[in-house]
């Protein structure tokens, strides 16, 4: 069996490691943060129960329950207790016609999934991680803190050069990171093809999570949400979820919790501090719902440059890197180069031997 080295330990990554040791490849997970899961994040303190990252998959995907059965955790998947949506435009609220909240925003799923929701875990996305790391523990090594620098071509295999310096030797290698990354690894070993992938467009997000006691938030917050009309996205505010309605158990019982959500400009990002942005949450939560009060608790997200637009010269790209690195024992695994989502990146991994 192979020698088989993962760079990139979120879900994608971890999953690929999953599948490969049980069948009986020898696995190195190469992480160069120092948190697994990527943009799986997910807060569990005083009883509140926060996403930080992905808040959930499509209801309709088959793949991700399985994996969630396969590690011992599908009685623990819920879905929405609210379905509905709203829509801010000029000053007012009003509902949305099932799936117009998606196409509204954007997102990237198919027309069988609009209007569907989303499913998640009972304490959050992070479950999915914690379970993962768990059975991996007794037969994969995981690295966190260790970027690796590039991959080189060895008359056998290949060389993962660490950025300490450090190498590693590997039969193959799985590259489940970011576009962009994938592109630094791999430009030496595979030229322009490799170096190309960075011409994809990407998005970046900063989320504020607000808590309040129930009694000082007038609103109803009998929906999933509100998503904001272009002409009344204030500083990029783009949507908010009614964390608390949308799903259950995520805070304490009188208390109430808000996550909104902004896509930044580029310069702000990179100079506006958590309290800015939390700030700017607050007022748009008291001109749209009528919350005068003082949040109890805040958490801010910042995902720079993390969201892949899978427009059709990006996908060109993506295939044309495969069919060069087919039969060459690298692949590429996840949600960056196999469609948006957290399902695109379950079904990515799980088909990850057959691209090796």
């Amino acid at each position: 069996m192979a020698r088989v080295v993962v760079i990139g330990a979120g879900l994608t990554g971890l999953l690929c490691a999953q599948v490969l040791s049980r069948r009986g490849h020898g696995v190195l997970v190469l992480e160069a943060a120092d948190t697994l899961g990527g943009q799986i994040q997910t807060d569990r303190s005083d009883g509140y129960v926060t996403e930080l990252g992905a808040e959930g998959f499509v209801a309709s995907s088959e793949a991700l329950p399985r994996v969630a059965r396969e590690l011992g955790i599908h009685a623990e998947l819920v879905g929405q207790s609210q379905t509905r949506s709203l829509g801010y435009r000029a000053g007012e609220l009003h509902e949305l016609a099932p799936g117009e909240a998606a196409r509204f925003l954007g997102f990237q799923v198919s027309r069988d999934d609009t209007g569907q929701g989303i499913r998640t875990f009972r304490n959050g996305m992070g479950r999915l991680i914690d379970a993962l790391a768990s059975a991996l523990a007794a037969r994969v090594e995981i690295r966190s803190s260790q970027p690796v620098a590039s991959v080189t071509r060895k008359a056998r295999g290949y060389r993962i050069v660490l950025a300490s310096g450090s190498s590693i030797d590997a039969d193959r290698v799985v590259v489940a990171t970011s576009a962009r990354a994938a592109s630094q690894l791999l430009q030496g070993a595979f030229g322009a093809t490799a170096s190309e992938l960075t011409l994809g467009k990407l998005l970046s997000s900063v989320t504020v999570s607000l808590a309040w006691d129930r009694a000082a938030v007038p609103h109803a917050l009998d929906a999933t949400g509100i998503v904001f009309a272009a002409g009344d996205q204030e500083h990029g505010v783009r949507a908010c979820t009614f964390t608390t309605s949308k799903f259950p158990a995520r805070a304490p019982e009188s208390k109430a919790s808000i996550r909104v959500f902004f896509r930044p400009e580029d310069n702000e990002l990179k100079l506006l501090a958590d309290a800015a942005y939390t700030r700017r949450a607050a007022t748009i939560l008291t001109r749209v719902l009528g919350i005068h009060a003082a949040a109890e608790r805040s958490w801010v997200s910042r995902w720079q440059d993390a969201l892949p637009a899978h427009d059709p010269a990006q996908k060109d790209r993506v295939a044309l890197l495969e069919k060069v690195l087919s039969g060459t024992g690298i692949a590429l695994a996840g949600s960056a180069f196999h469609g948006s989502g957290i399902d695109a990146a379950v079904r990515s991994a799980l088909s990850i031997e057959d691209r090796l």
